[in-house]
C-alpha cells in the first residue's frame, strides 16, 4: 500500500543544508493501524507532508497503491489526496461559515461531483461519526469532540484506502479522546489503513504497531 525507501529531506537554510529526513525507510500494508511517534522537532510535519503529496523527497522513493509518486504531476497528486489519503488535521480546521454538512460537502465539490451525490454522501460520513443530528450546527456551536468528528467525517466521506490524522487526541480531553479513537479503531476494522502521528500513549496502545521516530530517522 504505502512503502518509502530511504526518504531525505533537506533543506536550504541560507550556507547551510539541513536534513530533516534521513533515509526513513518503511512499509505500511493495507488495513494496518499504526502510530508513528515522535518528539516535537524530530521531521514530523516533514513527513506528514510527504505522506500526503504535499511535498516531495530530495531522494528516495515513495510508492503508494503501485505508483512511484515522484512520477506524478501536480495533478496527479492533488487527484490522489482527494481520492487515496484522507488527512485529519491537529487543529480540526473547520471554517466558521459552513455548517457540518457544507464542511464534510467542500472536498467533495472539488472533485467534481454533483451536489446531490455530495449531500448522500457527506450524510453518510456524518451519520458514520455519530453526528447525524448535528448536520446544520457551525463549529462554535459545537464541542471540540464533535468538530474532530466532523474532521474525520470529511476525510472519509470520498472513502480513502488511507486515513492519515495528526495528533487526533491532542485537543481533548481522556473521555472525548478515547470515543474519537474508537472511531479511528471501527474505520481500521473496515480495512482502512490508518496511520495516526501522536504521542499520546493511549493512541499506542490501540494501534496495531507503532514506529518510533527521532531526529529524522527510525529508531524502534
Amino acid at each position: 500500500m504505502l512503502e518509502l525507501k530511504n526518504i531525505i529531506r533537506e533543506y536550504q537554510v541560507g550556507d547551510e543544508t539541513i536534513r530533516v529526513l534521513k533515509g526513513i525507510d518503511l512499509i505500511i500494508n493495507d488495513g494496518e493501524f499504526v502510530a508513528i511517534m515522535w518528539p516535537s522537532g524530530s521531521g514530523k510535519s516533514t513527513l506528514m507532508n510527504m505522506i500526503w503529496l504535499l511535498d516531495r523527497p530530495t531522494s528516495g522513493q515513495y510508492i503508494l497503491d503501485g505508483f512511484d509518486t515522484n512520477k506524478l504531476t501536480e495533478n496527479d497528486e492533488a487527484e490522489f489526496r482527494g481520492k487515496k489519503i484522507g488527512f485529519i488535521f491537529q487543529g480540526y480546521n473547520l471554517i466558521p461559515r459552513l455548517s457540518a454538512l457544507e464542511q464534510v460537502m467542500l472536498p467533495l465539490e472539488y472533485q467534481g461531483k454533483s451536489q446531490s451525490i455530495c449531500e448522500k454522501e457527506a450524510i453518510k460520513a456524518l451519520e458514520r461519526v455519530w453526528l447525524w443530528h448535528k448536520l446544520a450546527s457551525k463549529p462554535n456551536e459545537l464541542s471540540g469532540g464533535q468538530q474532530q468528528r466532523i474532521a474525520i467525517a470529511r476525510a472519509i466521506a470520498g472513502s480513502p484506502s488511507v486515513l492519515l490524522a495528526d495528533e487526533p487526541t491532542g485537543a481533548l480531553d481522556s473521555k472525548t479522546g478515547a470515543e474519537v479513537l474508537e472511531i479511528f479503531k471501527s474505520l481500521n476494522d473496515e480495512w482502512r489503513t490508518v496511520i495516526l502521528i501522536t504521542h499520546d500513549q493511549t493512541v499506542w496502545a490501540k494501534a496495531k504497531r507503532i514506529v518510533k521516530i527521532l531526529d529524522g530517522n527510525i529508531v524502534e
